[in-house]
């Protein structure tokens, strides 16, 4: 076996509610077709990351490909992290944040194209507490919305969708924050406040235009207020460009601390309420299989 041709596939099979069994077989029928052979890493929900680090060492693969959404991205990014090794990704989550950043095909064939191509980057991961975060993470409203979503029922967009409007009517905004970052400390009341390391969430709302994956700065995204109108924009992939209702900071470590405890959720993943968040940008970085039209932008 020539590992540089071996692939490490990692497959979450609950991700996104749906049956994988037709993908994986395209996928693995495409793996093939271009001179790949591979194995098969499942996610349990239980020591993920002991299981994968060993199936990683044993494995000693050129590429690895991970099936599912941003919380398996994840996963796969803590055990990458600074190794030499490209990450591909075939998007089948609920919403899938980072894979939408990326500029991936819609095609499964596409994808894995991609998946083994040789257009990369260096992305950046912001260290959060004991966790990283590879796409965006959030305090208030949003991270409400990610609970409620958790405890329904029905998966995908349609499953926020409906959360949307029950979210906005229970949730106690707006929430007081104090950011310390930059040599700087300052008072913000805010309905939501994002440590974003790219531009969009999964549903495509457009909620930091100009960052950038492998700047080695993040940005404070501070929604001050609910602006119907500038959410329009957000969704039409437009710039927010309203300074009483957003305001954004760059830089690469923050400690934001709140009056009281406020939701907060990491790449889609909800964690609980927080009354202090430090964030920084960590000096390890995975290598990511990206989109060429995304290779354009950066």
């Amino acid at each position: 076996m020539t590992r540089q041709k071996h692939v490490l596939f990692i497959s979450n099979p609950i991700s996104g509610g749906t049956n994988k069994d037709e993908i994986y077989r395209n996928v693995f029928s495409e793996i093939q077709t271009l001179g790949y052979t591979y194995e098969i890493f499942h996610t349990s929900g239980e020591n993920d990351i002991q299981h994968l680090s060993a199936a990683l060492s044993n494995a000693k693969p050129g590429r690895v490909i991970v099936s599912g959404g941003d919380g398996t991205i994840q996963l796969a990014a803590s055990v990458l992290q600074d190794k030499d090794i490209p990450l591909g990704i075939i998007p089948t989550g609920s919403a899938n944040g980072l894979a939408f950043n990326l500029d991936l095909p819609s095609s499964i064939s596409d994808q894995v194209k991609t998946a083994l191509g040789d257009d990369q980057i260096d992305m950046n991961i912001i260290n959060i507490g004991d966790q990283i975060c590879i796409h965006i993470a959030d305090l208030g409203i949003n991270a409400e919305l990610i609970k409620n979503y958790e405890n329904s029922e029905i998966r995908g967009k349609l499953g926020y969708a409906l959360q949307t409007i029950p979210t906005l009517v229970k949730a106690d905004y707006p929430f007081e924050f104090e950011i310390e970052c930059n040599g700087k400390i300052v008072q913000h009341s805010a309905v939501l406040l994002a440590i974003a390391n790219a531009n969009k969430f999964g549903t495509g709302a457009n909620i930091n235009p100009t960052g950038r994956l492998n700047d080695d700065i993040f940005e404070l995204i501070i929604f001050k207020n609910l602006s119907i109108v500038e959410i329009f924009k957000t969704l039409n992939d437009q710039s927010v460009a309203d300074p009483e209702v957003v305001e954004v900071i760059a830089t690469n470590e923050a400690i934001i601390r709140c009056k009281t405890p406020v939701a907060f959720q990491i790449d889609g993943e909800y964690i609980g309420e927080k009354k202090l968040v430090e964030a920084r940008i960590s000096p390890k970085k995975i290598k990511v299989c990206v989109g060429p039209l995304l290779l354009e932008k950066l």
